[in-house]
């Protein structure tokens, strides 16, 4: 009788799960007195004075926590469309095509945001808006939303180019071979399988985008503070419970897309 060994798991390796338990407790319990606190009735962030709902009441009546706040969905939307839209042609034209020279190195190029420190891209934005402002003199939200799509592509990229990456070609051979054009081959048969990986790139970009602080303090001008930039100001001022409870939601939103994700990047073509 011939004994096969079991494939390697790293489940069964020695002290996995309390390791597992450690990094998950390093990572998330910072994150328990924050949320706590966002439901206390003082106006100290650390010290206990009740239960109560009184800083998601502010925080919602806030008009400049309103103004932020939209400024931030607005801004994340429309450059996660467009990172969205940029990621899929990239992706698309470095998996679907034959092999040619220089496509490692577009593949490198697309991710290099990823590699590079934020604050370099977010110094070498400022420098380079600064020429476009002093020589055209606009000031508006454009220059927010050129920054978030530039860092956002890569992060749209990498699902969407999975995705791609684990799809079949039979599909899209079969119906070339019943003569569909290359153009109605993607629409019926390549962009519905492809659109859970195009959502959660789009998901992940918007998750990225609205979290942003160091690129949109370089590049923002005077009145175009986003969520995360005016919890930063506030904390440079007066740190009331407020704070806990604008962080509580943005992070309750990030965990429900970050979850969102998850499941789309797992379904299988």
């Amino acid at each position: 009788m011939v004994i096969r060994p079991r494939p390697f798991s790293i489940k069964r390796m020695p002290g996995f799960s309390l390791l597992a338990l450690a990094c998950f407790f390093a990572l998330y319990m910072p994150l328990a007195p924050l949320v706590v606190y966002s439901f206390n009735a003082g106006n100290n962030i650390a010290l206990w004075e009740g239960l109560s709902l009184r800083w998601y009441v502010a925080a919602w009546e806030n008009d400049l926590v309103q103004s932020a706040a939209i400024r931030s969905v607005v801004v994340a939307t429309i450059a996660s469309v467009i990172a969205t839209v940029l990621a899929t042609m990239a992706a698309l034209g470095t998996t679907r095509t034959r092999p040619y020279r220089g496509q490692t190195s577009i593949y490198a190029m697309v991710n290099q945001p990823l590699m590079v420190p934020e604050i370099v891209t977010a110094v070498a934005l400022l420098i380079l808006f600064a020429l476009i402002k002093e020589s055209t003199g606009y000031h508006g939200y454009a220059y927010l939303v050129i920054a978030h799509t530039a860092f956002c592509i890569p992060f749209a990229y990498l699902p969407i180019r999975a995705r791609l990456e684990g799809m079949d070609h039979v599909l899209e051979t079969a119906a070339a071979d019943l003569y569909a054009t290359p153009w109605r081959t993607f629409t019926k048969v390549t962009l519905p399988l492809l659109l859970p990986g195009i959502l959660a790139g789009a998901m992940l970009a918007f998750v990225i985008s609205l979290d942003d602080v160091v690129i949109t303090e370089f590049v923002k001008s005077a009145g175009q503070d986003t969520l995360p930039t005016y919890m930063l100001g506030q904390l440079r001022r007066n740190i009331t419970p407020e704070i806990n409870a604008i962080s509580t939601v943005l992070l309750g939103v990030s965990v429900i897309m970050v979850t969102v994700i998850f499941f789309l990047s797992r379904k299988k073509t």
